[in-house]
C-alpha cells in the first residue's frame, strides 16, 4: 500500500495516512558488509558460532544497520506528484526496541504525522516503525523528517 498525494501542497491533507511496505530479509552478508563499512565487528554481529551461545541465540543486525534500511524499506510508501526532490532532514527520535536476528524479515510502516509548508517546500514528519515478522515488538520506531520540494 502506498500513500498517494497529488502535490506537495496537498501533503497536509495526508496527515494521519499510513502505509506498510514489503518484507525484506536481513542476512549475514549484509550484517558483515555493514560491520566492514562501520568498523563495528563486535562478535554479536559477525561471529555466528559465538553468537549462537550468546544472549540472542544468533548474530544480530547492528541497530544502525536496521535504521539505515529505512530509506529502502520506506521509499515506496509515500508518493507525491509534482516533486523535484525529497530530502532527508533528519530524525527527532529513534528508539531501538528489539534486536533483528540474522535471517529475520523486516518491513516498514509509516504514518504521516505532520506537514508544514516552508519557503523551500513542505516539511513532513512521519513515524516509521520497522517491524520484525513474528515478533511482539518492533525493531525500531523513528520520527523521521523530510522536505518535499516542488518541481
Amino acid at each position: 500500500m502506498t500513500i498517494e498525494v497529488s502535490s506537495p501542497a496537498a501533503l497536509p491533507d495526508a496527515v494521519g495516512a499510513t502505509a506498510t511496505g514489503e518484507w525484506f530479509t536481513v542476512d549475514q552478508a549484509r550484517i558483515d558488509a555493514f560491520a566492514d563499512a562501520t568498523e563495528d565487528h563486535q562478535w554479536i554481529h559477525v561471529d555466528p558460532e559465538r553468537a549462537a551461545d550468546g544472549p540472542f541465540g544468533a548474530t544480530v543486525a547492528h541497530g544502525f544497520l536496521t535504521l539505515s534500511l529505512l530509506p529502502h524499506l520506506a521509499s515506496s510508501l509515500v508518493r507525491v506528484e509534482g516533486v523535484s526532490m525529497a530530502v532527508n532532514r533528519g530524525m527527532d527520535r529513534v528508539r531501538f526496541l528489539t534486536p533483528v536476528t540474522v535471517g529475520s524479515r523486516v518491513r516498514a510502516t509509516t504514518e504521516i504525522t505532520g506537514a508544514e509548508p516552508t519557503e523551500r517546500g513542505v516539511r513532513v514528519s512521519s513515524t516509521v516503525t520497522i517491524e520484525i515478522e513474528g515478533a511482539d515488538k518492533p525493531a525500531l520506531i523513528a520520527e523521521a523528517l523530510s522536505l518535499y520540494v516542488p518541481a
